[in-house]
């Protein structure tokens, strides 16, 4: 039996759940300006990704790529949830 596939759906389950709550902080402190960090960890990722023999460690790459792209989006929608009132907006941020 292989077990490949079960222990990367385990490792995109907590990618993604440990990415939900980084993005919130990320917002919180330093507003949706941040993306490009995202940009760049998940394109260098990606790429990083392609180097690698063994299956598991490939795919872990990968999805932490895509969810770090993916991410960029997320920003922007957490912003809107913000100022909707959905989530605490930063108190010592100043506002433009």
């Amino acid at each position: 039996m292989s077990f490949e596939g079960l222990v990367i759906g385990i490792i995109a389950f907590l990618i993604i759940g440990a990415f939900h709550p980084i993005v919130i902080k990320c917002e919180y402190y330093f507003t949706e300006k941040i993306w490009p960090v995202f940009l760049v960890a998940g394109i260098a990722t990606i790429v990083l990704s392609c180097f690698f023999q063994q299956t598991i460690v490939s795919a872990a790459l990968a999805i932490l790529g895509c969810t770090c792209l993916w991410s960029i989006i997320e920003l922007k929608e957490q912003t809107r949830r913000v100022e909707k009132g959905w989530f605490p907006a930063n108190p010592r941020r100043r506002v433009l």
